[in-house]
């Protein structure tokens, strides 16, 4: 594909997902001269049939979270959500940023789902497989209805985003957090511009990102600081300048996850490392694989997020070293799930035509 035609994306191309019959074939027509528009996003509404997604995950901290979009427009090209457009029958390359979904019943259903006389509150967290606070939040608001009925219900939630639009709802997150039922993680995985933007075409540039841990971190929501992903030889040695500016910025803990390649990203990475570092991309997926039992990729708990081996443990110590440093490692206070209620428990309105 043309490069006029993938200024601001991540990926470079848009092979077909792993389910599909047929594959698709980069091949030369002979018009790659001719100018070319570039590509549009394009946003379809949809009717979700449930809200609340669970996971079993041992190495993971929550087990239960809610995603307001299918995709992600910032077009991170490490994402480890793009091989889930694949399961709707499209492409985790360029399709996965360009091409997003909107659940636009999103409140809706989440309400429903409190206010099952079975549910019990445990804390959700918002985003995981889209980031919450993307370009199109701005139109849409789906993200700013769902945490309206969180702070409605008084229910526990955590969120993470990589975009300065979270501070846009600080009016409502701040309450929640001195109750102690908010928090948020901010994901900082690089200060260079330059890096920056290739990497993460569409997302918050590195200092705002910065911006909004401070501007949370003021308004009392308690701040942690993520470096995810660290990438042997790409942003790796900025791990102590990243923590540093998050704490001087107010973040009180922090975390990190190693690089993660599963299914087509392994590819498309690949293919990203040949365009932008191509001097460098023979020393990353050495160290990669170092990391990962000579794969590219471990799906094995408790090894997909930190890897193994010497490289793995000097991030591990490195990391370690830093948080204490900086005071990055004070524990990480559980939200209260205790104030969980509905909202005429709260003084709200009851509904007139509720059965007797």
């Amino acid at each position: 594909m043309p490069k006029d035609a993938l200024h601001g994306r991540g990926a470079r191309t848009n092979a077909s997902g792993r389910y599909e019959r047929f594959a698709r074939e980069a091949y030369d027509d002979g018009w790659a001269g001719e100018a070319v528009s570039p590509l549009e996003t394009m946003v379809t509404p949809e009717l979700a049939k449930s809200i609340i997604s669970t996971n079993q995950s041992p190495d993971i901290s929550f087990d239960q979270s809610v995603n307001p979009y299918r995709g992600c427009e910032h077009g991170c090209i490490y994402c480890y959500a793009r091989p889930n457009h694949a399961y709707v029958g499209l492409s985790p390359g360029l399709d996965f940023e360009t091409k997003l979904f909107v659940k636009s019943n999103a409140a809706e259903l989440l309400e429903a789902e409190f206010a099952r006389p079975s549910y019990r509150p445990r804390t959700i967290m918002l985003g995981g497989v889209t980031d919450i606070y993307q370009p199109i939040e701005r139109g849409y608001g789906v993200t700013r209805s769902i945490l309206e009925v969180l702070e409605r219900w008084r229910h526990p939630t955590a969120l993470i985003t990589k975009s300065q639009l979270v501070i846009r709802d600080l009016d409502i997150l701040a309450p929640m957090a001195a109750r102690g039922l908010a928090k948020a993680a901010i994901s900082v995985t690089t200060m260079e511009r330059r890096i920056a933007r290739v990497m993460e075409p569409r997302a918050a540039a590195p200092h705002r990102r910065i911006e909004a841990i401070r501007a949370l971190a003021e308004a009392g929501v308690p701040v942690t600081a993520m470096v995810a992903p660290i990438i042997p030889g790409i942003n790796d040695n900025e791990i102590e300048q990243i923590l540093e500016e998050s704490a001087k910025a107010g973040a009180t803990s922090a975390g990190y996850v190693i690089l993660r390649l599963p299914l087509e990203i392994k590819d498309l990475f690949q293919e990203w490392l040949r365009q932008y570092f191509p001097d460098r991309r023979a020393r990353v997926m050495s160290i990669v694989r170092s990391m990962r039992s000579g794969r590219d990729y471990d799906p094995e708990w408790g090894k997909r997020q930190k890897g193994e081996g010497p490289y793995a443990r000097l991030i591990a110590d490195r990391f370690a070293r830093a948080i204490r440093k900086f005071g990055l490692d004070r524990p990480r206070l559980p939200l209260d799930h205790t104030q969980f209620r509905r909202p005429v428990e709260a003084g709200g309105q009851p509904d007139l035509f509720a059965a007797e």
